[in-house]
């Protein structure tokens, strides 16, 4: 379940302190910026949009193969969102999965629609530094553009912290609004998120042609001229990959024994064992279920591995699975509970280890075209 990219290979962690360095003059990336805009396309993997490069002309345009990044691990908005909004790994932030263990509760939490009605408070729960944080501490405006729904939201407040947060209706309101921004605040880091292609993805599939009208929108907003001066980047938190209702599988009682919760998405699963559980045998008795269907590894193999990031806080240790599960291929395993058999409606699904989740577009625009 090792990632299958080299360690040269970058990363979504680092895209905001190359921006950063681009304002002071100072990358050896990118070429100096007056100000930045960031424009996040949940959802876009890169493999995926190579292959829909017809209706991606402006994405696509030059896009050289090293033009791409590697999404964190678990690869899902909740983690990898909040690595590129903070600038450090699952590990460090300690999001490390769409739904965890709060231990000290004994409840499974959504990381990313459930701040509310979970009870968490989102300075706690994330208390890693924003990027907008980074940005005041060195006298930059900072600006969050998106739809008006998510204003104020937990998940907001956990990673959006220290922007000015400016609505906007279509794709292209908001690409507008956030170029306008950085036209009229020199020196400014604006982030502009997108998250109409992630969900045509999983309503109806990357296959589908809701999906390819969504692409072909984002495109189209993209395709505006870009201010002088700014200089922009275009990346997202992750791909997806659709899951045929043959690849579904659910979990039995046999497999539910000694578990007391199941957390996590499809893709990648949390199991959290009951206290007196035979941790080795639930290992052993999975392993051997679902050979050929996912990887099993534990919690300190996880860490071991890197697969959170170099270094794993005390906290998001806490967070993590006794095992998880990583569907391999296509495949997606649930546990059977109500809230879990509603999520068998997804098409696109995210969470694994596979390169058309992980590897995601980088393009440059404007002040930092090539």
């Amino acid at each position: 379940m090792l990632p299958s990219e080299s360690s040269a290979a970058r990363s979504v962690v680092g895209v905001a302190d190359d921006m950063f360095a681009a304002l002071r003059g100072e990358s050896a990336v990118l070429p100096r910026a007056d100000s930045v805009v960031l424009v996040l396309i949940d959802g876009l993997g890169a493999i995926t949009l190579r292959g829909h490069a017809g209706h991606a002309r402006t994405l696509t345009a030059g896009m050289a193969k090293k033009d791409v990044a590697y999404s964190v691990f678990p690869s899902t908005t909740a983690a990898a969102l909040t690595s590129i909004l903070t600038g450090v790994w699952p590990g460090d932030h300690g999001l490390v999965g769409y739904r965890v263990l709060d231990r000290s509760r004994d409840v499974l939490v959504n990381q990313l629609s459930g701040w509310e009605s979970d009870g968490l408070d989102p300075a706690v729960w994330q208390s890693a530094p924003t990027v907008f944080e980074r940005a005041s501490a060195e006298g930059r405006p900072s600006f969050s553009v998106g739809v008006a729904a998510y204003a104020g939201s937990g998940f907001s407040r956990a990673t959006l912290r220290g922007s000015e947060f400016v609505s906007a209706g279509t794709p292209a309101e908001r690409v507008e609004a956030a170029y306008a921004l950085a036209e009229r605040h020199p020196g400014s880091f604006v982030y502009c998120y997108i998250p109409e292609v992630d969900k045509a993805g999983h309503k109806h599939g990357i296959a589908s042609h809701q999906w390819v009208s969504a692409l072909e929108d984002v495109d189209a907003a993209l395709a505006r001229r870009v201010p002088p001066g700014v200089g922009v980047i275009v990346t997202s938190d992750h791909g997806m990959v659709d899951v045929p209702a043959s690849r579904q599988v659910l979990l039995d009682e046999t497999h539910l024994d000694a578990v007391r919760h199941v957390g996590g998405e499809p893709r990648m699963l949390h199991a959290y064992l009951e206290p007196d559980a035979d941790a080795d045998a639930v290992l052993a008795r999975w392993r051997a279920d679902f050979e050929g269907l996912a990887d099993i590894g534990t919690r300190a193999e996880g860490i071991a591995a890197g697969l959170f990031g170099p270094r794993v806080s005390e906290a998001a240790a806490s967070r993590i699975g006794d095992l998880l599960v990583v569907a391999r291929g296509v495949g997606a395993v649930y546990d059977g509970t109500a809230a879990d058999q509603r999520s068998r409606g997804m098409v696109g699904q995210h969470g694994g280890l596979t390169p058309e989740e992980r590897q995601v577009p980088l393009l440059r625009f404007g002040a930092f075209a090539r």
